[in-house]
Formats: structure tokens, C-alpha cells, sequence
């Protein structure tokens, strides 16, 4: 199944994601004020991933700065490399008690896993702390929902809209689109319950929840992130 033109290439964001890695480590010894990080979680089937790249486009000529799109694809391509700082995660020791709670959690949840999900939680953490960063996914909104520099944006849309993108992102049949959202959306709601203990649907996580199917991609980027560099300055 072909997968290609729902997530931006890898290759492309791991030069400007260990920039923003250097950026965090400085950050340790050399406190700045703080840039803004943007979370958007989506209902599966909305367009995040061409939102996500529309702000990160129109925020790099906003700002003059580099900014990355972070997803899981693109941790799990850095916990490869073994290029995570330690001294940013030892940096991460003013984090809200809810963090080691949370780590905690993953020990009864994940068993052999938990060295994996609390690396991509302070990958997050990192990747928020540095700023410049849109974090699509991850349970991002819910991990970083203390951190003053971040704001919280949500997609949803109808069904057929979802199986409609889907479909034609995908280029699969609309019946097979079908059974995918409904799976997908199943699935992500069941690992953040039990990674997080939350619900991404929770409205009350949010600066904003946009109706996808009601709105341009672009119209929603614009909105983003004019809304989180007012929210930022």
C-alpha cells in the first residue's frame, strides 16, 4: 500500500531537525527567550502533513529562520543516527513532575518498550523546548501542555472527507480508504489512552480545532500560525 504522499520526506528535515537539536543543547547553557512550537493532531484521514509544511514554509519567510516539521517517522530516523544530546535530556530536569509520572506509566504499560517511548517522549520535549518546530502527532499536545512557548491545534473533518483524502492520497479504492480511516483512528485512540492516558479528542487540549473539510489547507496554516506567534511574542 502505497504510503509516499501522506508523509514529506525523511532525508529532507534531519539537517534542520539536528540544527534545532544544537539549538536545544545551547539553550542549557545559554537561556533565550523562548520561540514558538506548534502541535497539530488530526483526526486520521485530515491533511496534516500539507498543513504542517505550508506553515513551516510560510513561518521560515515570517521569521528568517529554519523552522522543521518533527513526526515519528522523523525520531525514529534520529534514535537510529544515536544523535539525541544527553546533555539536553539531563537539561530536562526542571521538567513538570507529570513527566516522570508519565515515564512511570510507560513501565506498567510497555515493558520492554519503555527505553523506546521515553526516548520519543524527550525527543518531543526537545524538539519543544528548541521551538521553530511544528510536532505533528506523537501525543504531542498532551506531553508539552505545560510548556508556556507551545500552542495546541487540532484537524477533524467528516468521514467522507477523511476516506475521500485518503483514497486519493493513498491511491487506494475508496472502500479500502474506508476501512483504513476507521482502523487507523481506532488504533491511535487506543496506544494514546494507554501510552498517555488521555484522549486526544479532548477539546479542552486546544488552542484552536479546524474543521478540514470546511477550510483550505492554507487558509488553516495561516490561521496557525499567525495564532501562535501572537500567542509567542
Amino acid at each position: 500500500m502505497p504510503i509516499g504522499d501522506l508523509f514529506p520526506s525523511v532525508e529532507q528535515r534531519m539537517k534542520a531537525y539536528h540544527e534545532l537539536s544544537d539549538r536545544a543543547k545551547e539553550l542549557v547553557a545559554k537561556p533565550a527567550p523562548p520561540k514558538p512550537t506548534i502541535t497539530l493532531t488530526r483526526e486520521f484521514g485530515c491533511e496534516a502533513f500539507p498543513i504542517a509544511e505550508e506553515i513551516i514554509t510560510m513561518a521560515a519567510k515570517r521569521t528568517g529562520e529554519r523552522w522543521v516539521l518533527v513526526d515519528k517517522s522523523l525520531l525514529d530516523a534520529v534514535a537510529r543516527e544515536h544523535r539525541i544530546p544527553e546533555a539536553v535530556m539531563q537539561s530536562l530536569g526542571n521538567k513538570p513532575r507529570w513527566f516522570d509520572e508519565m515515564i512511570a506509566t510507560f513501565s506498567k504499560n510497555w515493558k520492554s518498550d519503555t527505553d523506546y517511548y521515553r526516548l520519543l517522549c524527550e525527543q518531543v520535549l526537545m524538539a519543544a523546548s528548541a521551538g521553530n518546530a511544528v510536532i505533528v502527532g506523537l501525543g504531542a499536545p498532551i506531553i508539552t501542555r505545560t510548556m508556556q512557548n507551545c500552542c495546541h491545534y487540532r484537524l477533524i473533518a467528516s468521514h467522507d472527507f477523511k476516506v475521500d483524502s485518503i483514497a486519493r492520497r493513498m491511491k487506494i479504492s475508496r472502500q479500502e480508504a474506508d476501512i483504513l480511516v476507521l482502523e487507523r483512528q481506532k488504533e491511535r485512540d487506543r496506544i494514546i489512552r494507554k501510552l498517555l492516558d488521555s484522549d486526544e479528542h479532548e477539546p479542552l487540549h486546544y488552542h484552536a480545532i479546524f474543521n478540514n473539510g470546511k477550510t483550505k489547507n492554507s487558509q488553516i496554516a495561516r490561521v496557525i500560525l499567525e495564532h501562535a506567534l501572537a500567542c509567542i511574542a
